[in-house]
């Protein structure tokens, strides 16, 4: 009895096989940092636990619209046009999904034949290259090296293009790496994409966690929201990672699209969980819950650039990441591969890492480091880090 090949192509996540590994050592007893995953240490705020209850209470247990409810879709829409100056139709342009994933998988179901290629920046979110793989895409990879500060140039997007080329996917603030481009870039990437009658999937999970100016929006042009598809969810800047909720906004014929997978995947997202996730997106109270979230992940930001001010020999230079709430640490001057580099520190420190292989090969002898963990745990690893890269001199 055979199984689906297509599976075959992908590698289990570099992310969960850690936190697989640091549960196992925690249940022998290990004492373990864990700075491996992008999971908010903020508990989701009360005001948003008290409108899910109020829902379930009142009877918000059955099926939703498959598209989501409109309250909710008016929230999203509310948002985009408050937050990114961007108008969508909530009726026809913005769709309910389980979480920013289901998002991104509505996206590519939507545009995708089977072998399209899509353009991916390279290192970038694992995701992103496995969903165009599950559903027979090619994945092409676009160089981002530390280098160029982990940004594709705009000529390295024109080389990997072919007449198979679908689409092209972006994240910025980026996953691992935090960076995001400026405006101008944005621009000649937009102007790529019409030259080209490429979609441009943008993957904005992580928009307003930032620590100067605010991304743009890769939607936010004009002419660009015709072949712009924006994925997004409440995990990060809300702090509802386990709630699953999201959505995409895109021209009309995509989110018809999105709806058949939809119908056909989940049939609709929790009524109770839409209702308290359009409070979130609506109530100004919840607007400055989340900019203090951001505050003290641009405190531990700064706590990691102090410690490593104590280590001034260090062969470890620390770049403060523009946004999202990562450190992508370069650790190839030790010339050993980023999995060796993780598993040592692990074993030897407790510092839980993400090796920078799992984004890609240009994420190759880097590891990123989570700050969505608590203070303490952010400067007791962080120094152990220095402390373990001592110890090798």
């Amino acid at each position: 009895m055979k199984l689906n090949p297509q599976l075959d192509k992908i590698r289990q996540s570099s992310t969960v096989a850690m936190a697989d590994r640091v549960l196992a050592l925690k249940a022998s007893g290990r004492k373990i940092i864990p700075l491996h995953v992008g999971d908010p240490d903020f508990d989701t705020h009360s005001a948003i636990l008290d409108v899910a209850v109020k829902a379930m209470q009142d009877g918000f247990t059955h099926y939703a619209s498959s598209r989501g409810d409109l309250e909710f879709r008016l929230a999203a829409a509310s948002k985009l046009m408050r937050e990114n100056n961007i108008s969508y139709d909530p009726a026809t342009e913005i769709l309910a999904t389980h979480g920013g994933v289901h998002a991104y998988y509505l996206a590519m179901q939507s545009v995708l034949s089977p072998g399209d290629e899509v353009l991916i920046p390279d290192p970038s979110w694992a995701t992103h290259a496995n969903m165009v793989t599950l559903l027979r895409g090619v994945v092409i990879r676009v160089p981002a090296p530390a280098e160029n500060g982990f940004i594709p140039q705009i000529d390295a997007w024109e080389a990997a293009r072919t007449p198979k080329t679908r689409a092209l996917v972006i994240n910025y603030p980026a996953n691992p790496t935090g960076v995001y481009p400026t405006q101008e870039y944005l621009q000649k990437l937009q102007k790529f994409a019409a030259e080209h009658d490429l979609w441009i999937v943008s993957d904005e999970v992580y928009e307003n966690l930032f620590y100067g100016e605010k991304p743009i929006s890769a939607g936010a042009f004009d002419g660009a929201k015709e072949r712009t598809i924006l994925v997004n969810s409440l995990s990060k800047s809300y702090a509802m990672t386990g709630w699953r909720v999201g959505y995409l906004a895109a021209p009309k014929r995509v989110i018809d699209n999105a709806l058949k997978a939809g119908q056909n995947s989940i049939t609709c997202v929790t009524p109770f969980i839409q209702k308290a996730a359009a409070f979130a997106l609506s109530d100004a109270d919840m607007q400055i819950a989340q900019d203090n979230m951001r505050a003290a992940y641009a405190r531990r930001r700064a706590l990691v650039l102090r410690v490593a001010d104590e280590y001034p020999e260090s062969p470890l230079v620390i770049t403060p990441p523009q946004g999202a709430f990562y450190f992508f640490l370069d650790f190839r001057f030790l010339e050993r591969s980023s999995l060796e580099i993780c598993e040592k520190i692990l074993e030897d420190v407790g510092v839980a890492l993400v090796p920078g292989s799992a984004f890609g090969k240009e994420g190759e002898g880097f590891v990123r480091m989570t700050i969505a963990a608590s203070d303490a745990d952010v400067e007791a690893g962080i120094r152990a880090i220095f402390e373990w890269i001592g110890g090798l001199r």
